[in-house]
């Protein structure tokens, strides 16, 4: 999607059409966006079952400027001991282009022997890694003898947690694929200018 001012105002009828607190996602994508004109966006609505079997919905929104990446994420949870009713959380979040450090896009595709080019898959992940957050896991080090009492200290390893969309079509429809490969592909091409 190249910028036009229709772009932003798809943006914002496309939130409004996800039905997801759409003032509220609105509201925070727009707080991050400010005056940056708007080149490529992604929403993608899903829900998902925690422990007690109860629906949980969250809504991810990605935004490309000239400029920045744009993630904004809005989580809903349910009245709790100390909340006693119903609320959101949303997190946003600017990423200056030339600090992504890696745009990987995974495409699945069914009867890969069928496969004609241009045929669009079926699933797409698309993963964004900029290197903001991530975790260390840390164990004792031991040395491989069992009785060895030793102190050999901590091993531990760092993994970046980058940011992992998946949409596919049974679960999303095939234009949320599509849409995924096109933010994919103009986030890709951004990052090689930065």
């Amino acid at each position: 999607m190249r910028e036009t001012r229709a772009t932003a105002q798809g943006l914002r009828a496309a939130i409004e059409r996800s039905g997801y607190y759409p003032a509220l996602v609105a509201d925070a994508v727009e707080s991050v966006v400010g005056t940056e004109e708007v080149v490529a966006y992604v929403i993608h609505h899903e829900a998902t079952f925690d422990p007690a079997m109860e629906v949980r919905r969250h809504v991810t929104v990605l935004v490309l400027t000239p400029s920045r990446l744009l993630v904004c994420h809005t989580d809903e949870h349910p009245p709790g001991e100390t909340v006693p009713r119903p609320h959101a959380s949303t997190t946003t979040e600017g990423v200056r282009l030339d600090r992504i450090r890696s745009v990987a896009l995974t495409r699945v595709v069914q009867d890969p022997a069928a496969y004609v080019p241009g045929m669009p898959p079926t699933e797409a992940v698309l993963t964004i890694g900029w290197g903001a957050i991530g975790h260390v896991d840390v164990e004792p080090a031991t040395c491989g003898d069992e009785s060895c009492e030793a102190d050999h200290g901590y091993t531990g390893s760092i993994t970046a947690d980058d940011l992992l969309l998946r949409v596919s079509e049974a679960a999303d429809g095939g234009e949320a694929v599509g849409q995924v490969l096109a933010f994919a592909g103009a986030l890709s091409e951004a990052t090689t200018r930065s």
